[in-house]
């Protein structure tokens, strides 16, 4: 980041010619996007076997990551808007950016999310509509079972396959970040690099002050003592911040739960659809990257768009703890649909990497919060019965 930054304002006609390498990295994370959305979303929602396969336990822990979830995205936005960041950073994209989507009221977004045709979707790039469809095949194959399978196979497969073409296109990611930064430095005011200190100092904030609030509170309503807890957690939260990796905490997590006195009957399916489905930290950074970049490039979202913006964040963070980069995939994603700058894309990811632990053990926290209220719960309901 920093020697781009550099290179931008030393070689300011220089760094304005090599965006071609910006554009040929987002173009082909662009491409794995359809893919990895089928793989991820019918494999998750097949396996789930429908309403009934979740369970009571299931069930209350979707309520509570919803909750969460909502709460983490609430944040996000509002920390990039009442904070106003962006807004006066000077930061114009090097590339052409997509022009904005045109102010539409809320029934006709709403239309839109329903796709005419799957293949058109894909081809435009429009993530609700993909969204949409593939919920339903996953629903479908749910219901349907075993004449499903061969499909969910080859959904899995899929989704191997495109974690492998992500990871092959991150070998592009440091000279794509490197062009990003320098051509935007090249193109904007010296108030570029403060600005984005200043977007990494907000993340880190939000992220504390949900840690201490949402998370905190979870802890009061579970009666979870935050001495125990603190020492219970303490090797996942590490493992998370190490590796950025919540799946890598998992195990960890795990035990947390068990030394906790957590019954395995409940953190054997609380933890592992936690991991899945209440990614708080991704919430709060991806609505904070959204608007950030909106407003960095002058684009206001009309009041209907912000409330699209958000449910297809909801959406798109589900299911994907296991990817590299998967933020910056939904990001990919959400830019195209909304017509958001797709080349403020690498220049986020230019400051991931001081993001990226804090953001990962916050998720963690939320998994090992989890488990504790819905116990909680199942208690409370145990003895009203």
């Amino acid at each position: 980041m920093i020697g781009g930054a550099v290179f931008g304002l030393l070689l300011p006609e220089t760094s304005g010619q090599l965006g071609w390498l910006s554009d040929i990295f987002l173009r082909l994370i662009r491409a794995v996007i359809g893919p990895l959305l089928f793989g991820v979303i019918v494999t998750s929602v097949a396996d789930a076997g429908g309403a009934e396969g979740l369970g009571r336990i299931g069930w209350r822990s979707l309520v509570y990551f919803e909750v969460t979830t909502t709460l983490a995205l609430t944040l996000g936005w509002a920390a990039v808007t009442f904070l106003d960041l962006g807004a006066a950073a000077g930061l114009t994209p090097a590339l052409p950016s997509a022009s904005p989507a045109a102010a539409k009221p809320l029934s006709a977004l709403l239309t839109e999310v329903f796709p005419a045709s799957i293949f058109d979707a894909l081809a435009q790039g429009n993530i609700l509509q993909i969204l949409i469809f593939f919920l339903l095949v996953g629903v479908a194959a749910g219901a349907i079972q075993e004449k499903a399978q061969p499909l969910v196979r080859f959904a899995a497969s899929i989704t191997a396959i495109s974690y492998e073409i992500t990871r092959l296109v991150m070998w592009l990611a440091p000279a794509a970040v490197f062009a990003a930064i320098a051509g935007t430095v090249a193109h904007s005011s010296r108030q570029t690099m403060a600005s984005l200190g200043g977007f990494v100092a907000a993340a880190w904030g939000a992220q504390a002050i949900f840690l201490a609030a949402v998370i905190g509170a979870s802890l009061v309503v579970a009666r979870m003592p935050l001495r125990a807890f603190v020492s219970a957690v303490e090797d996942p939260f590490l493992v998370a911040f190490a590796t950025t990796s919540s799946a890598a905490a998992l195990p960890k997590s795990l035990e947390a739960m068990e030394r906790l006195g957590i019954s395995r009957r409940i953190y054997g399916v609380v933890t592992p659809l936690s991991l899945s489905l209440n990614l708080t930290g991704s919430c709060i950074h991806l609505a904070m990257c959204a608007f950030f970049a909106a407003r960095a490039a002058g684009i206001v979202p009309s009041p209907a768009q912000q409330v699209m913006i958000l449910l297809t964040l909801k959406l798109t963070s589900k299911g994907v703890a296991g990817i590299p980069r998967a933020n910056f995939i939904i990001l990919a994603g959400l830019f195209s649909t909304f017509g958001l700058p797709a080349e403020m894309l690498a220049v986020l990811l230019g400051i991931d990497a001081l993001i990226d632990p804090v953001r990962t053990s916050v998720n963690v926290m939320g998994h090992c919060a989890a488990s504790p209220l819905i116990a909680r719960w199942e208690s409370g309901s145990t003895r009203a019965a």
